[in-house]
């Protein structure tokens, strides 16, 4: 029974580290992708304060989000069993992700 108890205990990440850093890399694909899309659409039909100030931000975002982003990967390629993300880097990506949608937002009622 104490043998069962201890392997039951045991945590074997099998494939699971993979598999997050591939979600990570394809959200940060997403994420460029959305940076890349907002410069766009800022630059389209004229420039106007607001418009460059959301396309800023919006790109801030990016660079925060990413900058999480390959912390987390290189996390996970480091070791062979990966702590949890720590709560305030996912607290950073929620709020850079959150950030550029409501800059998606405004951009897009621009134009």
């Amino acid at each position: 029974m104490n043998e069962a108890a201890a392997r039951a205990t045991e945590r074997d990440p099998g494939l699971q580290p993979e598999r997050t850093r591939l979600a990570w890399r394809r959200t940060t694909l997403s994420a460029t992708v959305a940076a890349v899309l907002a410069v766009k659409t800022a630059l389209a039909g004229g420039v106007s304060a607001v418009g460059v100030v959301a396309c800023v931000l919006c790109c801030a975002c990016w660079v925060g989000f990413l900058g999480i982003a390959h912390r987390r990967i290189r996390g996970l390629a480091a070791v062979s069993e990966p702590g949890a993300l720590v709560p305030p880097y996912a607290a950073v990506a929620v709020v850079c992700t959150v950030a550029m949608a409501g800059c998606g937002v405004v951009l897009v009622g621009l134009g």
